[in-house]
């Protein structure tokens, strides 16, 4: 029995809910994999043949880390707070969650952040390829902040210091994500550099 492909050539990726919502049997998953019309990433992920937007390196991190979260230097980069090119796509997972497979492409680099570091700050943006999960950018300079030592010193201070030349900056939420997760004191010394 041959399927032609149902599925929206503008949608990447298909979870198994989103497949089975489509209402797709088990079966039809199957025989439409065996056709080359989807190709299985992982238990839960699917990747359409026929898909025929843009590529985004965030939105394909989502599709193997589905619960991770853009973090650290490709948030960074999003936000335009840094001109850097990270050559892997930063994503924070839960220390108790597992990416069960890894893509050639895009690399990823995997931070696994304690409970409260991890669920605070989560946003949703958009893009060409379509939506992800990323934190939001008073959250991103925190982290990276709090991570100095493995950023890098000189691009922690590059970082901060775009930061607080944007029109858009929110002092008071940066003060309270750094608090919050316990950079409260080394934020301050850095302002008092920087200002």
């Amino acid at each position: 029995m041959h399927i032609t492909n149902p599925l929206s050539s503008k949608q990447r990726f298909y979870s198994v809910n989103d497949l089975r919502e489509l209402g797709f049997s088990y079966y039809k998953i199957n025989k439409m994999v065996e056709q080359n019309l989807l190709s299985r990433i992982n238990k839960k992920m699917y990747e359409n043949a026929t898909y025929s937007g843009d590529d985004s390196d965030y939105v394909s991190a989502m599709a193997y880390a589905p619960r991770g979260v853009i973090c650290m230097m490709s948030a960074a980069r999003w936000y335009g707070l840094t001109g850097y090119l990270p050559d892997a796509v930063d994503i924070a997972i839960e220390r108790n969650m597992k990416v069960s497979t890894l893509p050639e492409w895009p690399r990823l680099h995997i931070w696994y952040f304690p409970g409260k570091r991890y669920e605070t700050g989560i946003i949703a943006e958009q893009d060409e390829g379509g939506q992800f999960r990323i934190y939001n950018i008073e959250k991103t300079v925190v982290d990276i902040l709090y991570y100095r030592n493995k950023i890098g010193i000189e691009e922690t201070r590059e970082i901060l210091k775009n930061y607080l030349s944007r029109a858009d900056r929110n002092l008071p939420e940066l003060h309270r994500y750094a608090d919050k997760l316990g950079c409260g004191k080394t934020l301050r010394t850095y302002m008092e550099v920087l200002l």
